[in-house]
């Protein structure tokens, strides 16, 4: 599959959710059934509660949200870092990254990259634009397409060489290859507790861009290609 790769056509990205309110005391009466019934199939053991374990609501894109989405492109030799992000509106971000996907991202060849983006990232990116009212994108549109017309690939997945029992986070991927550890301020358990009580969504950001860049790092190791210099990293705002 990876014979083809260009990483001229290929746009890396990663995501940052959290629960759509800060507490389960401010989740609206109607709101907590769904929640609530959905506590009882993932809740670990008898102790769980739909109260106890809201934190996990953001990894579910029904009760969560996003908050950053940070892609890397590549432009020449240089890998040009953007976040679209916001403190209060989901919306403008899904806007800003549909008309990004629509504008560059809808020719032939084009791809997008994640890690664990099969499982997590590009459904949960479709359901919320769904659910904000925003058409998707095309390269987001999968619905009736043949497994090889989708140009989606998994950092995760081809790390697992056909063992779909297999897990590896991408710290651990990263520390194994030898690339600086992006999880080295916060990690995802962290964020809702740095947006929701600290405010701080500067520093969610700078964790979500460290994230993409280590995305690519890796598809470099898979490839065996040198890694991209901290020169040829650029942050644009």
């Amino acid at each position: 599959m990876l014979q083809n790769f260009n990483f001229q056509d290929v746009l890396f990205l990663d995501i940052e959710t959290v629960p759509l309110f800060s507490s389960y005391d401010e989740v609206p009466d109607e709101y907590k059934y769904f929640w609530d019934r959905k506590t009882e199939r993932i809740k670990s053991n008898e102790k769980d509660s739909p109260e106890s374990i809201y934190n996990r609501a953001g990894i579910y894109a029904e009760f969560g949200k996003i908050i950053c989405i940070s892609v890397a492109i590549f432009s020449g030799e240089e890998l040009r870092v953007k976040s679209f992000y916001s403190a209060t509106s989901e919306l403008e971000i899904l806007t800003l990254f549909a008309e990004l996907l629509n504008s560059y991202y809808n020719k032939q060849g084009a791809a997008l990259c994640a890690h664990n983006g099969k499982e997590f990232d590009f459904p949960y990116i479709a359901r919320r634009m769904l659910i904000n009212g925003i058409s998707l994108p095309n390269i987001l549109n999968i619905a009736g397409k043949k497994p090889w017309e989708i140009n989606h690939y998994d950092t995760m997945e081809l790390w697992k060489f056909g063992d779909y029992k297999n897990y590896t986070s991408l710290n651990l991927l990263a520390y194994m290859f030898n690339i600086p550890s992006p999880k080295d301020d916060i990690d995802g358990s962290m964020v809702a507790d740095v947006f929701y009580k600290e405010h701080n969504i500067e520093r969610i950001v700078k964790y979500c861009e460290k994230d993409v860049i280590t995305i690519v790092q890796i598809m470099r190791k898979y490839l065996n290609q040198p890694l991209i210099s901290e020169d040829k990293i650029k942050i644009v705002k």
